[in-house]
């Protein structure tokens, strides 16, 4: 670090978290509610924070930061609810209807389903105007691009006040001239609107995810940039030093200028930071497998990382649009702090999707809020302190969640309010169970063999419990916990990819010198880039991948290349790779067939400083101090409540132990230890649970 600090921004549904870091390693956090309707609200008032704590200027502060990171909601939040900006699509004609047809998808489970709605479309049917012209699969010109058409397109669009264009032609990847024609037409002829180019989004092969992805891009980098704007501008305003970085789907950061054009990359930006945090905090207790998951006031999103590799996703549905571009696999559920309990139909307790938000919030919150909410579970329970402060300004009212949840769950299901409590508590844990197991064991992977990573405000009144239910022998809780995302931001390297298409079949005398020169093409615009946003040559790293299958197969699987070049002995390293990698995928390998290489994928970071996490101070007797008296618990629906000790997390040191039951109050965060599990806290901060007897 540079600078005296490294500021972490998390825009997150009900809260917006920030990290503040310092040079000796001092970590401060600060929370503040989220502001949707314009993000420097909420940011103005948790610099207004570290301002008052720190007794120093916002300028001062903004100023003598190294970086500043911002991961947003936005562009998700415009994909969920649909509020993008009016799209019209130019494509190859007769292939108006791809983005409808989806390649005959349906969505699991629906199948056979015909009332299931259709996907929503970014581009109603009349926006999407065919163009004559055709490349060929070798990038030869078939027909000419039939401009006359581009232009009657570009009219239209003007009379119904298309705000951006995307474009996507068939063998762009091939060959991008017609797609760079089309995209200089729209420039000049729609001064203004915003336009981008499949070649350019996504320049890989399948024409239906291009176009998909190049729909979904041309819908959001308005929204996005509009926001990126606004946060640039702001901290200028404030005398930053260095441009805002902004945190991609990719795990990776980038700045404004990049996001706007590519706000595609922008989709997962808030949870995409988590696996990077988890590996960190992981580190110094020997773990490289973590699975990392955070509940938050409004959802509850699950990373995994194997072997020190964050778990990348591509060609996905993300809310039932087709994207190629790569992505963190985040697995999220309605399933956050804020989750609504009722009855359904058939009077059987659910509790989300649908959530009360930061406005007005949980019962509890005293908003106005009358819906029972998984924290106004929590707080029944006893797994939070009666009149806490959450967030900093809001105050937890036990009367107000005790109404809510007797007349809308208790009365009706005719049992104890408790019960009623506990039975949200349980049941938002299986559904949080469900979803760690969708991205673990439906992956391949056994969550036995990988630590947990808590983050999020409420995680750590449920974490243990999920622990037992998926047979988690170890969990990881930092004393940040509540603003990992953030600090998962402040510790990540800028990060690029780059894609391309190169079909060939990988035979004895195969060109692989093209392929070296496609990919030292691709890693050469990384590196001039990440040197002109400030990194010097040893600063930067390359990873390279490919995708390949047998001939005939329908779908890739990624390999990992060797960042040696790729010479004429190097056919066999590389084939023996894909071997294995199928193996491991799909449980056989077939030596004998022949393979092809389809599409590559070079990944180049510029690697950041990372700020040294804290070394706290050893004092295993400091329990004793810790101890802040005993509070009513409730473990069980037997009604029994149990007086559970209750520990200020502040006045622990390393070394100290707590056996549970037992509860350990942070600043931002309450970590529940049901009976049977004990907590050690580490010197770097982090509590590590495990268990100590079976129950």
């Amino acid at each position: 670090m540079k600078n005296q600090f490294r500021l972490g921004v998390d825009a997150g549904g009900t809260f917006t978290d920030f990290v503040l870091v310092e040079q000796d390693g001092t970590i401060r956090l600060f929370k503040s509610p989220s502001t949707p309707e314009d993000g420097t609200r909420a940011i103005a008032a948790g610099l207004a924070q570290m301002s008052e704590a720190l007794d120093r200027s916002v300028s001062d502060i903004v100023s003598n930061c190294d970086l500043c990171i911002n991961g947003t909601t936005v562009a998700l939040n415009a994909l969920i609810e649909l509020k993008g900006v009016k799209v019209g699509l130019i494509c190859s004609a007769g292939h108006e209807d791809s983005i409808e047809i989806r390649l005959g998808h349906k969505e699991e489970g629906y199948r056979y389903d015909a009332s299931y709605p259709s996907a929503p479309q970014l581009v109603p049917r009349h926006l999407r105007r065919p163009v004559a012209g055709r490349i060929l699969a070798d990038g030869s010109e078939y027909a000419p691009l039939d401009e006359e058409a581009v232009l009657a397109a570009i009219e239209y669009f003007r009379e119904q006040k298309v705000e951006s264009v995307a474009i996507s032609l068939l063998w762009s990847v091939s060959n991008a001239a017609h797609e760079q024609r089309v995209k200089a037409l729209v420039e000049q002829h729609l001064p203004g609107v915003f336009v981008c180019s499949g070649s350019e989004v996504y320049p890989q092969i399948r024409e239906y995810t291009r176009t998909s992805t190049t729909v979904v891009n041309a819908y959001l980098s308005p929204v996005m940039g509009r926001y990126v704007n606004r946060i640039d501008e702001y901290f200028r305003s404030l005398g930053a030093r260095s441009p805002v970085r902004y945190y991609q789907s990719n795990g990776g950061l980038a700045i404004g200028n990049v996001m706007k054009e590519r706000a595609v990359n922008a989709i997962n930006s808030g949870p995409a930071s988590a696996p990077q945090a988890g590996l960190y905090l992981a580190g110094p207790f020997g773990i490289d497998n973590v699975i990392t998951v955070d509940m938050g006031g409004t959802s509850f999103d699950i990373t995994l990382a194997k072997g020190g590799q964050t778990n990348l996703n591509r060609d996905i549905d993300f809310l039932r649009q087709r994207i190629g571009v790569p992505m963190i696999h985040v697995e999220t559920l309605g399933a956050g702090g804020g989750s609504i309990a009722r009855l359904n139909d058939f009077g059987m307790l659910e509790v989300g999707p649908h959530s009360a938000g930061a406005n007005p919030g949980p019962a509890c919150y005293g908003k106005g809020g009358d819906q029972p909410t998984v924290t106004d579970a929590n707080l029944l329970l006893g797994y939070l302190k009666p009149d806490a402060v959450l967030g900093g300004s809001i105050r937890l009212d036990l009367p107000r969640a005790q109404q809510a949840i007797a007349s809308q769950v208790a009365e009706p299901l005719g049992i104890s309010i408790e019960r009623a409590a506990y039975g949200i508590s349980t049941l938002v844990n299986l559904n949080m169970a469900n979803g760690i197991r969708r991205i673990s064991i439906e992956q391949g992977y056994d969550p036995r063999d990988f630590a947990l990573i808590c983050a999020g405000g409420a995680t750590g009144m449920h974490i243990t419990a999920l622990a037992e239910e998926l047979g988690a022998q170890q969990v990881l809780v930092p004393k940040f916990a509540s603003c990992l995302c953030a600090f998962g931001q402040v510790i990540s390297d800028v990060k690029y990819n780059y894609l391309a298409s190169m079909p060939m079949r990988l035979l004895p005398g195969c060109a692989l010198e093209e392929l070296e020169a496609r990919f030292a093409e691709m890693e050469a615009r990384g590196r001039h880039n990440l040197m002109l946003d400030g990194f010097e040559p040893e600063q930067i790293h390359i990873r390279r991948s490919v995708e390949m299958r047998y001939v005939g197969q329908i779908h890739e699987c990624t390999v990992e290349l060797p960042g040696t070049p790729l010479q004429e002995g190097s056919l066999a390293t590389v084939l023996a790779a894909f071997h294995q990698r199928h193996e491991a995928l799909f449980t056989y390998a077939e030596p004998q067939n022949p393979v092809e290489l389809v599409n590559l994928e070079c990944t180049v970071s510029g690697l950041v400083s990372k700020p040294q996490l804290p070394s706290l101070p050893h004092n295993p007797d400091a329990v004793e101090d810790a101890h802040d008296g005993f509070r009513p618990m409730l473990f069980d629906d037997s009604a029994r409540w149990v007086e559970t000790p209750v520990y200020a997390g502040e006045r622990l040191a390393a070394g100290c132990r707590i056996v549970g039951p037992a509860v350990i109050e942070e600043a931002t965060t309450t970590v529940v230890l049901r009976p049977g599990w004990q907590a050690s806290l580490h010197e770097s901060g982090t509590y590590h649970l495990t268990r100590w007897h079976a129950v």
